[in-house]
């Protein structure tokens, strides 16, 4: 094998949609704001009482520019169509184009927890209610995790490696780390990594809740009659997560590509770090959290010290918030107290496998802004005082070098730090 080139590797674009907006530029405005994007699920219908999601406000896969109606009847996947948009959107942020030069060396990888789940649930009501050969003959590839970003290089022209990290939650950054890791050894010069979820579906909700993963929501709860405080990470009455859907996607570059195509860098990605916890399926493990987090510093060439600011996994369940607070009081020890932290899944929700690459991009464009986003709905944990969630309200404050934690289902661990430009 060739030797590693060790190039840098920096961020020049972003693509989202999220529950607070059908863009990235929309959804910055609206987090900013301390808005939250969860409300009662219309997409579908459901007995539970974990009822409050994330949905995409207004999303028309058939307003996008490149669509038509066989293609939608076709690609019944709804992450199909996110995933194109996100990354188109990436790359017409980033300037970067796509010729004869840059098509070979571009990679895509986005990562989904569920895929086109929705797809199958369509196929299996036609195969009962119509019979068998009512079953799509495009099932197998909307079920297929690399699908998205194969369609997305037909629209765009790119032909470098496809794939899709499979990190459950943590699947957004996996695909960054990888990416990061391919352009530093000279296998592709640009990377499009993100991750795309589309979980709004009855099963889907239901499942979450039989494992008692959401938040429940009764008569009593204050999310009952105000949806939008239902996310409340690392507050004492916290209760759960809030499933929801979205996608985000970083366009990533080699150093000598900013120069050659007259690029903006927006962040450098600096250091990686991701473990197993061999423990239990839901459960985090302390030891490998922190083994990650640890890592991902030192290959960045750094200390605990030089952290400014902690974008954390942070969704809302009683023992995750807890052992992901133990585990930053390990590492930063008395340092804690003046390393602001929060958590963007209060005002998305848990958006599955997108949402490390959602808070990296959010975070990244704190960074230029000299903003940090807020824990909206803070009620505080007399056990977590020593965090500064930067409760309820957008903070203006300067941070250069700032580290994004994901953890996910099955002990999967994957954090990452970036410097800003």
């Amino acid at each position: 094998m060739k030797p590693p080139k060790n190039r840098r590797v920096f961020v020049v674009g972003y693509g989202a949609v999220t529950p607070l907006g059908k863009s990235f530029a929309e959804t910055w405005s609206n987090a900013v704001k301390g808005k939250s994007g969860l409300r009662k699920v219309t997409k579908c219908q459901t007995p539970s009482s974990s009822n409050v999601v994330g949905e995409i406000p207004g999303w028309n896969p058939m307003a996008l520019d490149f669509m038509d109606k066989k293609e939608a009847y076709n690609w019944n996947a709804e992450y199909v169509f996110l995933t194109m948009a996100v990354i188109k959107e990436a790359l017409e942020n980033s300037g970067l184009p796509i010729n004869n030069e840059t098509g070979p060396r571009t990679a895509c990888l986005v990562g989904s927890a569920l895929n086109g789940t929705d797809a199958f649930r369509i196929a299996m009501d036609n195969y009962i209610n119509k019979g068998p050969f009512k079953v799509s003959p495009y099932l197998l590839p909307n079920l297929c995790a690399n699908l998205p970003s194969g369609k997305a290089g037909m629209l765009l022209g790119f032909t470098g490696p496809i794939f899709s990290p499979q990190g459950a939650c943590a699947s957004g950054n996996h695909a960054i780390g990888i990416g990061a890791r391919m352009i530093r050894d000279g296998d592709c010069d640009v990377v499009l990594a993100g991750g795309v979820d589309t979980c709004i579906m009855p099963e889907i909700i239901q499942g979450f809740a039989n494992m008692l993963a959401t938040i429940s929501i009764g008569p009593n709860d204050r999310a009952y009659n105000d949806p939008s405080q239902a996310s409340r990470p690392f507050s004492i009455d916290r209760k759960g997560i809030v499933l929801s859907e979205g996608g985000c996607v970083l366009a990533l570059v080699a150093e000598e590509m900013i120069s050659r195509y007259r690029l903006k860098p927006k962040a450098e990605v600096m250091g990686v770090g991701w473990t197993s916890d061999a423990f239990h399926f839901t459960l985090p493990n302390a030891a490998t959290i922190i083994r990650a987090i640890n890592e991902a510093i030192m290959d960045a060439g750094l200390t605990p010290n030089d952290i400014q600011y902690i974008n954390t996994h942070g969704t809302s369940t009683q023992k995750g918030d807890r052992i992901e607070a133990e585990c930053l009081r390990d590492i930063f020890k008395r340092g804690l107290d003046t390393i602001p932290v929060s958590s963007n899944k209060s005002q998305i929700g848990h958006t599955l496998g997108a949402s490390a690459a959602i808070e990296a991009a959010l975070s990244i464009e704190g960074m230029h802004q000299n903003t940090i986003l807020p824990t909206i709905n803070h009620i505080p944990d007399p056990e977590l005082n020593y965090l500064d969630v930067v409760p309820n309200k957008t903070r203006t404050q300067a941070y250069d070098i700032f580290l994004s934690n994901a953890f996910g289902f099955g002990g999967t661990n994957c954090c990452i730090v970036f410097r800003g430009i």
